[in-house]
């Protein structure tokens, strides 16, 4: 069953930057594309970015130009480059598959606050 540790979230002031870290157990990680996800307080979860197995990447239009996804199959890791973090950026992290491969197995994220 595959499994995603994510990490590398915190508290940010607005306009400063974080890298997030996402950590895939499991075979095949390769064959599948793969997203970030967040959830913010009350709200539900929504797609952040994503990219495919051939490194074509897509994002949510609140973080165009501003977020960036990358893939390190050798180390079955993915990443997510946030800057120029804004106020409404504050939410829960995940990593998993992309649609139509996203999994139940969600990890437990990563907290990314962006506050003064």
């Amino acid at each position: 069953q595959v499994q995603f540790v994510e990490s590398g979230g915190g508290l940010v002031q607005p306009g400063g930057s974080l890298r997030l870290t996402c950590a895939a157990s499991g075979s095949f990680f390769q064959s599948f594309p793969m997203g970030w996800y967040r959830q913010a307080p009350g709200k539900q979860r929504d797609l952040v970015a994503t990219i495919t197995t051939g490194g074509t990447t897509n994002y949510g239009d609140s973080v165009k130009g501003r977020f960036s996804i990358s893939r390190d199959n050798a180390k079955n890791t993915v990443y997510l480059q946030m800057n120029s973090l804004k106020p409404e950026d504050t939410a829960v992290y995940y990593c998993n598959r992309g649609s139509p491969y996203t999994t139940r197995s969600w990890g437990q994220g990563t907290e990314v606050t962006v506050s003064s």
